[in-house]
């Protein structure tokens, strides 16, 4: 049976552990950590099963597959400790694959190692048909997020330009540029630009448009692809996270099913 082990107790984390305790997913979750403990005391206190809380290389050890939930920074710290091992990786921060050198660095040891590396689609449809865009020619992938100001809050973007996202009394443009642009922009907000970018034609070439709406309830995403093999749009209209605005409730399903999806015989999608 697989074996997980989840950094970073958040929003996501948090469902991800409830979906292999309840037996979603045929696994077994054997190792969780956060930084702050107390989320770790609080994620245990909901499961049935409860898998030990480790160190960071103790639960890289423990584990088959890790999954992080944490934040870019976890990558940056973690992720490559977790190929060296030879174990798989999930990420799902993967803003931080922005650095080109990184995402090499974690390509190279993942190919040393016979490991591998999952990016779950996110908050966003789309991913396989812009897989299978991209063995052709694509000319245009453009990305326009609208946020409530909640879900925006604290957004490197916002406090250098010392913004007071409550000012806004229509839906308004915050912010253009290419995905690398944007993730570091908002790096808490448009990792589903990464992921876009990844799966298609770089992070130069995919086009990002971040709005503001003071009306908004659902984090709403929608996505242009024109290529050779003709036209898509995909509009996708998220219900935020219960315990984090900041993260749209698909995220979390989307690497549920991935999870899911190692598991079983049947696959399906590109």
């Amino acid at each position: 049976m697989l074996k997980i082990g989840v950094i970073g107790c958040g929003a996501i984390g948090m469902q991800i552990c409830k979906a292999v305790d309840t037996g979603m997913i045929n696994a077994k979750l054997v190792a969780v950590y956060d930084r702050k403990r107390g989320n770790c005391a609080r994620l245990l206190g909901t499961l049935k099963n409860k898998p030990e809380i480790l160190t960071p290389d103790e639960l890289i050890s423990r584990s088959d597959i890790v999954v992080e939930c944490a934040s870019q920074e976890a990558v940056r710290e973690h992720g490559l400790s977790v190929l060296k091992k030879g174990k798989d990786l999930m990420v799902l921060s993967v803003g931080a694959f922005m650095d080109t050198k990184l995402l090499n660095d974690f390509i190279r040891v993942a190919k040393d190692k016979n490991s591998k590396i999952y990016i779950p689609s996110g908050a966003i449809a789309g991913i396989d048909g812009l897989k299978s865009a991209s063995v052709a020619t694509i000319n245009k992938v453009m990305l326009s997020t609208t946020k409530s100001p909640e879900s925006l809050l604290g957004a490197p973007f916002v406090l250098e330009n010392k913004i007071d996202l409550f000012s806004f009394h229509e839906k308004t443009l915050l912010f253009e540029g290419c995905a690398s642009e944007a993730v570091r922009a908002f790096p808490a907000n448009v990792n589903v630009a990464a992921s876009l970018s990844l799966a298609g034609v770089g992070a130069e070439k995919t086009h990002v448009r971040v709005f503001v709406d003071p009306e908004a309830t659902k984090n709403i995403h929608e996505i242009t692809v024109e290529g050779d093999f003709g036209t898509f749009t995909c509009r996708i209209e998220n219900v935020p996270s219960s315990f984090n605005p900041k993260t749209s409730f698909l995220a979390a399903l989307s690497a549920i099913a991935t999870l899911r999806k190692m598991t079983e015989p049947l696959q399906i999608g590109t």
